[in-house]
């Protein structure tokens, strides 16, 4: 590895997430949109720390020497991550005080915190924490056994003294009898609204409220605060005799980053359930928290045994998440606040009413979601579900959603008695509780369910359906890029395609029956399976393209996903760029590959999606001297994906839906405006559009490609696209 240059994937997945506060950046992107880019930042980072931060902290203790790729050592490679989370995080707050917050207050909604609380709205606020909140606390002392702090819960601190003129008896509770101060805990309650809406004061002590409430032009303001900052303001009235000196609110994040024990057997899901309880005890790895109090941060970090590097004070809200919910409430005029509605259209080659099966068996069927809807999909199954003629349902859940139409599709299929196997993954991080219901319901429907392999996560997306027709059984298949989840559904962006090619439906069998069985034998020959063959797939074919590149007809390879740090095919693309093969890549979150190094990387090009929709969708395309080869996959190009994960990569064989998946991938590297542009001293550019070029928005371009589509549909026309090739 010491041989080529290779960006850290930690610290390129921040560069992630620095691109995502971006959009929050832009004047140009709804204020309530960019509330929400603030939420995902946070969102993140919760998650990052949970699980790549503390994987490299378990490294430390366990070889604190040993480099990885890029040559970083795990105390080394901390550094640089805490030194740039810190300035991102920094950022974030930043924006949100500086441009933000003063923009809500402009349109009329207005964060109110306990410290700017007028006298009305301080005597609503003690009247309603009194009532609603009060009863649902309760403190915990510290001068004993530190309080246990559940992963991701919120929590107030408390700095307590003796109550001026009020002469306290000794404290029979406390283990420090000669302490003249205490601290003390509570927990946030989590099952209530964050936000509190404050009711209309118009004496708020803005000397100008007459002359502005006097003015008809001025748009009346509605103001909020937040159930942390109740507590932290009225909190001391859970500790009687005490008066309260400082407060601090704060949110820890734990280890999320081990697994079950695969050697459980029968006992697997009680295994898988016991790992999650862990997940809430495991060791602390970040602690972010207000900037109210140096004394009480100072004094939890320590409790914790959390490094100064691991604390992040911040001057606002600790959870951003609290405010992306601004979204879900009522406001008047908040849909000038949010991207204007886009239409998820049926797609104009599947009937809208009736069964897909002629069509399916007529030709391959390509769905675009969220462009277009979801809807067919979750029909597959339904009518899958109902059709007399269907035999057998197979079919992959990894990330279903909540009240998923899927899964009441499958237990009714099992209910009218048919076959139906579901492998449902219920290590599937962070939905392995939902998950773990799934199961139990589908097997109380009699649905087979497969739920676990040994030591590797099944992230394939397939469904396979299996009809008794006039000529005999016909199995239908469905492959996709992203999960069987109708709500991702509406902002993921998926490819997936529906056939009854006998070749693919033959695969997909084979398949299925692997991952529910035994084989010792790869015998597919159309689809591709990790951890078996996909890899070396992969590698046959940028081999290929380095063979059959010539100086007059030079290699081409074009991908689109959401990583590429796996190391043996960041080596591969770098030799096929030195043999000439031009490469062009769309890489989503983690890219470790250096683009545009003289002699290694420089026919290359990285460039980064982030929009209103995340980009999900896998696609690779390779020239193949003219005989043009596109693949879909539910894999990135990452070890876990590749060597570690149960995985799917298939070929995209019918004419027309070829041409239109080669288009829509031609369509990101026209983007102008959504998008970074990797350079070769591993920073990444924001796009904007040249002085003779237009603005060009890939995720508006395919919106208003589909709606044209849509409004024409009765006549039926060719998918065209119209694509500036740069």
């Amino acid at each position: 590895m010491a041989n080529f240059p290779f960006i850290n994937r930690e610290l390129s997945w921040i560069e992630f997430n620095a691109r995502v506060l971006h959009e929050a950046e832009k004047d140009s992107v709804p204020l309530l949109e960019r509330v929400n880019f603030l939420s995902i930042v946070t969102s993140n980072f919760d998650e990052f720390f949970q699980v790549r931060v503390a994987s490299i902290k378990r490294q430390l203790e366990k070889s604190p020497d040993v480099t990885e790729a890029s040559g970083l050592t795990p105390s080394g490679l901390l550094k640089k991550i805490s030194a740039r989370c810190h300035k991102i995080i920094g950022a974030q707050y930043d924006l949100l005080n500086e441009k933000i917050l003063p923009l809500l207050k402009e349109t009329g909604i207005e964060y109110v915190s306990s410290e700017s609380y007028t006298p009305s709205q301080k005597t609503f606020v003690q009247g309603y924490f009194k009532n609603q909140i009060y009863p649902l606390l309760t403190p915990l002392r510290t001068d004993g056994e530190f309080p246990h702090i559940i992963n991701q819960h919120s929590y107030v601190a408390f700095l307590l003294g003796p109550m001026e003129g009020f002469r306290v008896k000794e404290d029979i509770f406390s283990a420090k009898k000669d302490s003249k101060e205490a601290v003390a805990i509570v927990q946030i309650p989590s099952d209530v609204s964050r936000i509190i809406w404050l009711p209309e004061d118009e004496n708020s002590g803005d000397e100008n409220a007459s002359a502005r409430n006097a003015d008809s032009n001025v748009k009346s303001c509605r103001r909020f605060t937040l159930v942390d900052d109740m507590i932290a303001a009225f909190g001391d009235s859970l500790f009687p005799g005490y008066a309260l000196k400082e407060s601090l609110i704060f949110k820890v994040n734990r280890d999320a980053d081990f697994a079950v024990d695969e050697d459980a057997g029968a006992n697997f899901i009680q295994a898988m359930e016991e790992v999650l309880v862990k997940r809430q005890s495991s060791f602390p790895v970040s602690m972010i928290c207000n900037s109210t109090s140096r004394t009480l941060s100072d004094y939890i970090k320590n409790k914790l045994h959390l490094q100064e590097d691991d604390l992040y004070c911040v001057d606002g809200p600790i959870d951003l998440r609290s405010l992306g919910k601004l979204a879900d409430e009522e406001i008047d005029g908040k849909e000038n606040l949010q991207y204007p509605v886009w239409k998820h259209f049926y797609p104009v080659d599947l009937p809208s009413d009736g069964q897909l099966w002629n069509t399916i068996r007529s030709h391959d069927v390509l769905l675009n979601v969220p462009y277009q809807s979801f809807d067919p999909v979750v029909r597959f199954i339904q009518d899958a579900s109902q059709d007399e003629h269907v035999l057998s349902i197979k079919m992959t859940l990894y990330r279903t959603g909540k009240n998923s139409p899927i899964v009441r599709a499958l237990e009714k299929a099992a209910q009218n008695g048919k076959q139906v196997t579901a492998f449902v993954e219920v290590k599937a991080r962070f939905d392995e509780q939902r998950n773990i219901s799934w199961v139990n319901e589908l097997i109380n429907a009699g649905v087979t369910v497969v739920y676990g392999i040994v030591n590797i996560k099944v992230h394939a997306k397939i469904a396979l359906v299996i009809r008794r027709e006039p000529d005999g059984l016909r199995r239908y298949v469905h492959l996709s890029t992203g999960n069987y989840n109708p709500g991702t559904a509406k902002v993921y962006q998926d490819l997936s395609i529906f056939t009854s090619n006998q070749q693919i439906a033959s695969d997909a069998t084979f398949f299925l029956n692997v991952i529910s069985g035994y084989s010792a034998v790869q015998t597919m020959r159309h689809l591709f399976m990790a951890p078996i063959a996909l890899k070396q797939k992969l590698i046959e074919l940028i081999n290929r393209e380095i063979q059959q590149s010539s100086p007059e007809n030079p290699g081409l390879i074009i991908a689109k996903m959401n990583s590429l740090c796996h190391p043996e095919i960041v080596k591969k693309l770098y030799e096929a760029s030195q043999a000439g093969v031009r490469i062009m890549l769309n890489i989503r979150g983690i890219c470790t590959l250096v683009p545009g190094v003289k002699g290694v990387s420089e026919n290359i090009r990285v460039i980064s999606t982030v929009g209103r929709y995340l980009e999900h969708s896998r696609i690779c395309y390779f020239q193949n001297g003219g005989e043009e080869e596109i693949f879909l996959s539910s894999a990135d190009w990452m070890e876990r994906n590749l060597d570690r994960r149960i995985e799917l990569m298939f070929p995209v064989t019918d004419k027309q839906v070829f041409e239109n998946v080669k288009e829509v991938l031609n369509m990101y590297f026209n983007d102008n405006t959504q998008t970074h542009s990797l350079k070769s001293d591993g920073t990444w550019e924001p796009m904007s559009p040249a002085k003779d070029e237009n603005p060009y928005n890939v995720q508006e371009e395919m919106y208003q490609l589909y709606k044209r589509l849509n409004e024409s549909k009765e006549s039926k026309p060719k998918l065209e696209f119209e694509v500036r090739r740069g």
